[in-house]
């Protein structure tokens, strides 16, 4: 990546500027509507986070962004560069040229479990960016010394905690130097005390100005992270805005039913 040679920094950020505008995306698998048209403008530095109950389309949502799902129609415009439009014919370039411009962290660490914590971490930038391996080392190293898990670069998957996993899963991500981070609920697998130590490594890099989408049921870290909060539900966009509107004044019904099951203490 061009942006900047530092691993532990973010792209350099333009005040306004979009990274990513998608226009009326639509999914099915067979006969079922999985996305009806979503709509979302990402600008750089920005962190969007995706709301709503399960089945409601936000990991297709995450996996149209990042190229490995295809839509079945819609556009989606990468940083002032042409639509690639989903009522046409994908390009392998065009699903590639989405795939590099950001990375995924899955809601399972997905760590090679043969390999180290370092060579999990060095694989992308050796094999896929084909950068040099004593660099992707250092800047690797540079990167799980950031997370507190430099301690670690010789361990393998099955000795660390599940948040350690996760968190050498958030430093894989990084060493690719992503536009875009996409994160699919990435707590939901951990036990409840370890989902802290990961939403605190987020939160930090939300603060640095990493531009993020994240899926999420962890609605008090979204208040405090999301600069824009999108509730989903069959597929739609319900509603959209600033986390202190959505989460005190919500407009929609259906949003304040779903925030009352799951912010109110069971009886």
């Amino acid at each position: 990546m061009s942006h900047t040679d530092d691993p532990l920094a973010p792209p350099p950020v333009t005040p306004g500027s979009t990274l990513l505008a998608a226009r009326g995306i639509r999914k099915s698998f067979g006969d079922h509507e999985v996305l009806r048209g979503i709509d979302l403008d990402l600008h750089r530095g920005q962190v969007v986070v995706l709301i709503g109950p399960s089945g409601s389309g936000k990991t297709t949502v995450l996996r149209s962004l990042n190229g490995l799902e295809t839509p079945d129609a819609g556009t989606i415009e990468v940083d002032g560069g042409p639509s690639i439009d989903f009522a046409q014919p994908v390009r392998k370039g065009d699903r590639f040229a989405l795939r590099d411009r950001s990375a995924m962290v899955f809601q399972h660490h997905n760590l090679f479990p043969h390999k180290t914590v370092l060579q999990n971490v060095i694989e992308g930038p050796v094999q896929v960016q084909r950068i040099p391996k004593a660099q992707a080392t250092e800047e690797a190293v540079a990167l799980l010394e950031r997370v507190g898990l430099a301690d670690k670069r010789d361990a393998y998957p099955h000795q660390l905690s599940g948040g350690q996993q996760q968190r050498v899963g958030i430093v894989r991500a990084l060493a690719l130097k992503p536009d875009l981070l996409l994160f699919d609920e990435p707590t939901s697998a951990l036990d409840p005390e370890l989902v802290g130590e990961v939403l605190k490594v987020i939160k930090e890099l939300a603060e640095e100005g990493w531009t993020m989408v994240l899926v999420t049921h962890e609605i008090a870290f979204a208040r405090q992270a999301a600069d824009v909060v999108l509730f989903l539900d069959h597929g739609a966009v319900v509603e959209e805005g600033h986390p202190s509107q959505i989460f005190t004044a919500p407009r929609e019904e259906r949003t304040r039913r779903f925030l009352d099951r799951i912010l109110r203490p069971l009886d």
